[in-house]
């Protein structure tokens, strides 16, 4: 085991324990929930012994662990405040860590238009880009959440299907036009249990009595959209992350927008504590807003028609 890869496994493993489960360490860490269990895992079969138990309250260090954890837990808080001093040398990075259907459909369309502004400013986000992954706290953090930081947009979620799809329900049942036909989920961790799908909309509109909750699980947004354009099926998401796809009519409302549900938490942008001390990441911040505020515009406009 590298050094690296070492400190990468022991920091996923402190987190996992003070967080008390492997989503929200993988949340914190800008990774998947498997890649954390993975770095574990490796710790683990290097030690020859287990250091997690899982039980009704979360993730609980093994007594081999709890013997270590806190001389582990100084250590990064140690560790914690040497990056922050050395982050002052890093003038042309940024590091974010976000909501990975944000990261992939909301900034990284609009991205380009930041780096072209910018151009020697170098991303990591969710752990890609033109920088690597580094130990420590990110620059900055964007989620869906009641977590601190500064409320970006709140999102609505609205039914989308492609065009063909759309056709189709005019031919069938008219007052539940939606039995039977292919419905899409968004797979949801612990941490996302409040989210809306498909069950909480039909309950708050009809359309559908049985079966509201069947149907291709996918991953992440990203592919769920992918679906969508090829007429696989009706997903509902969240209107954010489809205003380009809607305007460029690949994907089509089959129900009025007005059938929508309110986001629980809206998207919160938190900085890190030395942000203040670094243009590029105010620079970023300020971008971040302009284009939230943008956003939030589009999809009340689209509320009132």
């Amino acid at each position: 085991m590298t050094a690296v890869t070492h400190l990468k496994s022991l920091q996923a493993l402190e987190l996992a324990v003070r967080v008390g489960s492997l989503t929200a360490a993988a949340v914190r860490l800008g990774i998947t929930p498997a890649a954390v269990g993975q770095r574990i895992r490796s710790l683990e079969d290097y030690l020859g012994t287990d250091l997690l138990l899982r039980g009704r309250s979360g993730l609980q260090p093994t007594p081999e662990l709890q013997q270590a954890l806190a001389d582990l837990r100084s250590a990064f808080d140690a560790l914690e405040r040497v990056i922050e001093t050395l982050d002052f040398q890093r003038v042309s990075e940024i590091h974010v860590v976000a909501d990975p259907d944000w990261a992939d459909l909301w900034l990284a369309p609009r991205l380009p238009e930041f780096r072209a502004k910018y151009p020697n400013i170098l991303f990591c986000i969710n752990g890609d880009g033109d920088v690597p992954l580094r130990i420590g706290s990110p620059d900055l953090q964007v989620f869906c959440s009641t977590a601190p930081g500064k409320a970006l947009f709140r999102d609505v979620i609205v039914t989308v299907t492609g065009p063909d799809n759309s056709r189709r329900l005019a031919d069938w049942d008219a007052q539940n036009e939606m039995e039977g036909m292919p419905l899409l989920h968004l797979k949801r961790q612990r941490d996302d249990e409040d989210y809306p799908g498909w069950v909480e909309w039909f309950k708050a509109f009809g359309h559908r009595e049985i079966g509201n909750d069947r149907g291709i699980r996918y991953p992440n947004a990203r592919l769920a959209l992918e679906a969508v354009r090829e007429n696989v099926g009706f997903l509902v998401c969240g209107l954010s992350l489809m205003l380009r796809d809607l305007e460029e009519k690949t994907i089509v409302h089959p129900f009025p927008i007005s059938q929508n549900l309110i986001a629980p938490f809206p998207y919160r942008l938190k900085m890190s504590a030395n942000a203040e001390n670094r243009p590029q990441i105010q620079r970023f911040a300020d971008w971040l807003e302009f284009e939230s505020r943008e956003t939030q515009r589009k999809i009340d406009a689209l509320l009132d028609q």
